[in-house]
């Protein structure tokens, strides 16, 4: 049955995925972006698009709309603890806006777009949604404010949400129409899009932000999870939201890859060397950030088909290609 969907940070990487996985399974879809990150370009032909804040959701959101899909929020760490100060107005000042245009329209299903950021250093791996949450950044802290406030919707006003724990998203989309969407962000800070630019010659070196970590090579080590899995994902959540109940559900393959992992990869992808450049820790960065996506499968019903590390760097890659042969 086709319904009618607002998307919020509909014109940035995930977003413009989602919503042109909800327009290909026949939905309305209105995005609505500041483009303060987002690109116009992103928007999927089919969708409307309303350049607006999410602070102001309630001057286009009324009762023809079956559910929200909420994507609009900063999301560098490193930015985040420097200016924490953004992070707090735009992400949890922003939704209490929303989740009030909601409320008033009558809008009572939700996505929410969280992070595996909440859970901050893992006490164990893979990591499950009755975790501790300890985030060790403002911008995993934002999400987790967001979700308590989302939860406390549903048992006030029998909200139906569903809050997605993203574990690190990467690959590249191609709609039915042709269309390529993926990771365009500026500054970029994303491992796989960064090691890509250095095989363009774009950056003569990738850094490798602390060696040290207590993992079998030192590096971080990260779950990726291809965006169209991540997609099919949201899309599986709308049919799971029920009134009154606030599901939290991670997302990712439950493998982990290091950082060293992921430049061989590349390398092995692409053909070209990467040299690297080691580079003191960032603040705020766990050491392993692994999901239990056990939940996501029970719930919604939902398993990721492209969990091939290679096969995510090479749809990566054709996107990043396609991009500089356009520029």
């Amino acid at each position: 049955m086709s319904k009618k969907y607002l998307v919020t940070g509909g014109a940035g990487y995930v977003g413009s995925v989602v919503a042109a996985h909800l327009l290909e399974a026949g939905h309305a879809v209105t995005v609505l972006d500041d483009l303060s990150t987002g690109h116009r370009e992103g928007v999927p032909a089919g969708a409307e698009f309303i350049e607006g804040r999410i602070q102001d959701a309630a001057r286009w959101l009324d009762s023809s709309y079956d559910g929200v899909l909420h994507f609009a929020a900063f999301s560098q760490v490193g930015e985040s603890v420097v200016h924490p100060e953004k992070y707090w107005r735009n992400n949890v000042g922003g939704t209490t806006e929303l989740l009030a245009a909601m409320r008033d329209a009558g809008v009572r299903t939700l996505v929410f777009s969280s992070t595996a950021a909440t859970y901050g250093e893992p006490v164990a791996v893979p990591i499950t949604e009755d975790a501790a949450t300890a985030p060790t950044n403002p911008y995993g802290a934002s999400k987790l404010a967001v979700d308590h406030m989302i939860g406390g919707e549903c048992a006030a006003h029998g909200l139906a949400a569903v809050s997605l724990r993203y574990f690190n998203v990467a690959g590249a989309y191609q709609a039915r129409d042709g269309v390529a969407y993926g990771e365009r962000h500026d500054p970029e800070s994303h491992l796989i899009p960064l090691v890509l630019q250095v095989a363009q010659g774009r950056r003569e070196t990738i850094s490798v932000f602390g060696d040290d970590y207590p993992t079998p090579d030192g590096t971080c080590v990260r779950d990726y999870i291809h965006v169209a899995d991540l997609a099919e994902a949201h899309l599986l959540a709308l049919d799971s939201a029920r009134p009154g109940d606030h599901l939290i559900c991670n997302l990712g393959n439950g493998n982990g890859f290091s950082v060293r992992e992921v430049i061989e990869t590349v390398r092995k992808v692409t053909g070209h060397p990467i040299p690297e450049a080691a580079a003191p820790r960032r603040g705020g960065d766990p050491a392993v950030l692994v999901a239990s996506a056990g939940q996501a499968r029970g719930r919604l019903g939902w398993a990721p088909s492209r969990a091939d590390l290679a096969g995510i760097v090479a749809d990566a890659w054709a996107f990043a290609q396609e991009r500089e042969r356009h520029a």
